[in-house]
């Protein structure tokens, strides 16, 4: 047989194929069935799994298996998108953002500045009719983030569910709001949150205060908690894809490919953040230099670090890492973390320091990127980190007492 006449029995061959259709062919059925068995497999094998529980204290661990059994069930990752950097580019894209109506509000600074607060009152909050008793939550965005941002309305729509009030701390400038003085935010400085912590406590001192913070809000709360130990109204707080080791973090994000997808991106944030307000900043800092970094570490050496007096860039990555500080948290602190994080690599997770904190609890997932943890077949309404976040803060709220008494 010439290739001329291979070439016309292919073509039959192919145009029968198109004819009947590609299921109507026993080959084709038998090759999809046969990889969709062999995907399954290596899914449930390998890809979901139970998370990692890591406690200080067998009471705390006991508290979190009895009432948020969340931690301990295997996660499903969404099974065509489950690895991290894909996990961590598509959620701000897949899932919805519930509407949710602020109240805003300025706080001013001792230093003559000013934030500005957005509150999710709850005022028909059907579980906590009296206003001075309903829970408080306290929600951080993460680097370049604010209210807006998808994560926190999830979070603000699974406590208005629960009757719960919510208040966003947004950073020095991030929400439109002027700069009144040369300064910005840095994780490593707790200043700012703890005049709002104080704020918000004084407003509603007989209601249960918690805070939950997300990739650097989750760093600026564990360094204030680890600063504060147990001098804190916080009853409680929860963290969500904590850069643990900010040289570690640094170093992730500088190899190309994470470069490419992420680092270059927010130091283009970062730079129109700070050159909205240039004039502010101009007498101190060399702004020309500050808008040529190419990196958050090149950023940070020409701004953050000079803004808030550090020496060195080191000095202030040192100061930044709340790994360091872990050890003096004084209130229960659930800490949820992908191992496969970009943004926070595995080998910097404080997983020995955390065994020797009582009020410490890990929660490691094999999968699930940066502010990720995608499930489902279409993520859009919820997320693993969603449903840790609302049985942690209903936990503390309604059964908190009970850790005192184990």
């Amino acid at each position: 047989m010439d290739l001329r006449m291979l070439s016309r029995e292919l073509s039959l061959y192919l145009e029968h194929q198109v004819r009947v259709g590609f299921f109507g062919s026993g080959v084709g059925l038998s090759l999809i069935l046969g990889f969709s068995v062999a995907y399954a497999c290596y899914y449930l094998s390998s890809i979901a799994k139970k998370p990692r529980l890591v406690t200080g204290g067998e009471s705390f661990s006991r508290f979190l298996q009895d009432h948020c059994p969340v931690v301990t069930e295997t996660y499903y990752p969404t099974v065509w998108c489950w690895e991290s950097r894909g996990q961590t580019l598509l959620r701000p894209f897949i899932t919805s953002k519930p509407p949710v109506r602020y109240r805003n509000e300025c706080v001013k600074t001792a230093d003559g500045g000013q934030i500005l607060l957005d509150w999710f009152d709850n005022d028909n909050s059907k579980n906590y009719m009296d206003a001075s008793t309903r829970p408080t939550i306290l929600l951080l965005p993460g680097l370049t983030g604010t209210s807006k941002e998808s994560y926190i309305l999830h979070m603000i729509h699974l406590s208005e569910e629960l009757g719960y009030r919510c208040v966003v701390f947004n950073n020095r400038g991030m929400a439109g709001e002027n700069l009144l003085t040369p300064r910005t935010y840095c994780c490593a400085n707790t200043e700012d949150l703890e005049t709002v912590i104080q704020h918000v406590h004084s407003l509603y001192p007989s209601a249960p205060f918690l805070a939950a913070g997300v990739s650097m809000g989750g760093m600026l709360l564990l360094n204030y908690l680890g600063k504060m130990g147990t001098k804190t109204p916080l009853k409680a707080a929860a963290t969500f894809s904590v850069g643990w080791n900010t040289f570690a973090c640094s170093e992730s994000l500088e190899k190309p490919l994470n470069w490419l997808l992420f680092n270059y991106y927010l130091t283009t944030c970062l730079q129109s953040s700070v050159n909205k307000h240039r004039h502010m900043f101009v007498k101190q800092i060399d702004m020309d230099h500050v808008m040529k970094a190419k990196s958050i570490r090149e950023f940070d050496k020409r701004f953050t670090a000079v803004m808030f007096g550090y020496q060195t860039i080191d000095d202030y990555y040192t100061d930044a890492s709340p790994n360091r500080r872990l050890k003096s948290v004084g209130i229960p602190v659930l800490c949820l973390n992908s191992v496969d994080d970009v943004f926070s690599p595995s080998h910097a997770i404080p997983i020995e320091t955390a065994k020797q904190n009582p009020n410490v609890a890990l929660v490691l997932t094999s999968y699930g990127g940066h502010i990720g943890f995608l499930e489902g077949i279409w993520p859009r309404q919820s997320t693993y980190m969603d449903r840790v976040f609302k049985q942690f803060v209903q936990a503390m709220v309604e059964h908190g007492h009970e850790l005192s008494n184990m």
